[in-house]
C-alpha cells in the first residue's frame, strides 16, 4: 500500500485528506501538535482498515521530522508528503506594522523552514518510490495583497517559491503547491474570528487534491477551485 506523511492533520484539511486517503487503503503517519485531537483522527482513519501511525509534535522540531520519516520507513517507505501544518504569524491577524517580529519567524519556522526540512528528511524514500509526490499546502494570500495577512501570505510565498524549484531539481517527483482556497477551518478563524460568511467544508476540497494524485500532472501550482470544475 501507498504510505503518505501528512503534517497538521488533527483537524480541518489535514484530518480530511487524511480520511480520504485511508479510505482508498493508504498507510499514514500523521503530525500535530494536539494529542488528543490527532488520536481521534488517527482512530477515524483506522476505520477504514489502513495502518495509522500518529506522532504528536512540533515539525519545526528535527527530531520530530525525524521520527515521522521513520514511522514511514517501518510502513514501508514514502509515497507522498503533504505538508499542510501552518502558523498564522498572529491571531488574529494584524497590520504588518504591528505584526509581532517573533510571530513572523514562527510562521517561516512552521510554514517554510521545517516544510524543507520533512522533505529533505524523506527525499530518499521519496526518490525510491514509482510515484514519489511532495504536497506544499499554499494559500491565495502567497499571490495576492490583503489587508493583515502579509506574514502568513509571506511565508506560503516562500513555499511556493521552494515548490518550484524542488520540482525543477527533481524532476523524477511530482511537486504540487495546492492552493485550497478558502475553508471553514479553524485557522481560518483565528486569523479573522469576526468574518463567519458561509465557507466549504475540507472535504469538499479534498476532491481536487485527489484529481492531483489520479492524474499526476507536471510540476506546478494548483488552485482546488479550478480542480474542481467539471470536466
Amino acid at each position: 500500500m501507498p504510505v503518505a506523511i501528512i503534517t497538521g492533520a488533527s483537524k480541518g484539511l489535514g484530518r480530511a485528506l487524511a480520511e480520504a486517503l485511508g479510505a482508498r487503503g493508504w498507510d499514514l503517519v500523521l503530525d500535530a501538535r494536539g494529542a488528543d485531537a490527532l488520536e481521534e483522527t488517527a482512530e477515524a482513519v483506522t476505520r477504514h482498515g489502513t495502518r495509522v501511525v500518529a506522532l504528536p509534535g512540533d515539525v519545526t522540531d528535527g527530531g520530530h521530522r525525524a521520527q515521522l520519516v521513520a514511522a514511514a520507513w517501518r510502513l514501508g517507505g514514502a509515497d507522498l508528503v503533504v505538508s499542510n501544518a501552518s502558523a498564522l504569524g498572529a491571531e488574529p491577524l494584524v497590520r504588518l506594522a504591528e505584526l509581532p517580529l517573533e510571530g513572523l519567524r514562527r510562521a517561516l519556522e512552521v510554514n517554510v523552514v521545517a516544510a524543507l526540512g520533512l522533505v529533505q528528511e524523506a527525499l530518499p524514500l521519496l526518490q525510491a518510490s514509482p510515484a514519489g509526490t511532495v504536497i506544499a499546502v499554499t494559500s491565495d494570500a502567497a499571490a495576492e495583497a490583503y489587508g493583515t495577512w502579509g506574514g502568513y501570505g509571506a511565508s506560503k510565498a516562500a513555499l511556493d517559491q521552494l515548490a518550484a524549484v524542488l520540482g525543477v531539481e527533481e524532476p523524477g517527483l511530482r511537486v504540487w503547491a495546492v492552493d485550497p482556497g478558502d475553508m471553514a477551518t479553524d485557522l481560518y478563524t483565528a486569523a479573522v474570528p469576526d468574518d463567519d460568511a458561509p465557507r466549504p467544508a475540507p472535504a469538499d476540497v479534498v476532491p481536487a487534491f485527489l484529481r492531483l494524485l489520479d492524474e499526476r500532472p507536471a510540476s506546478g501550482r494548483y488552485a482546488a477551485p479550478s480542480l474542481l470544475e467539471v470536466r
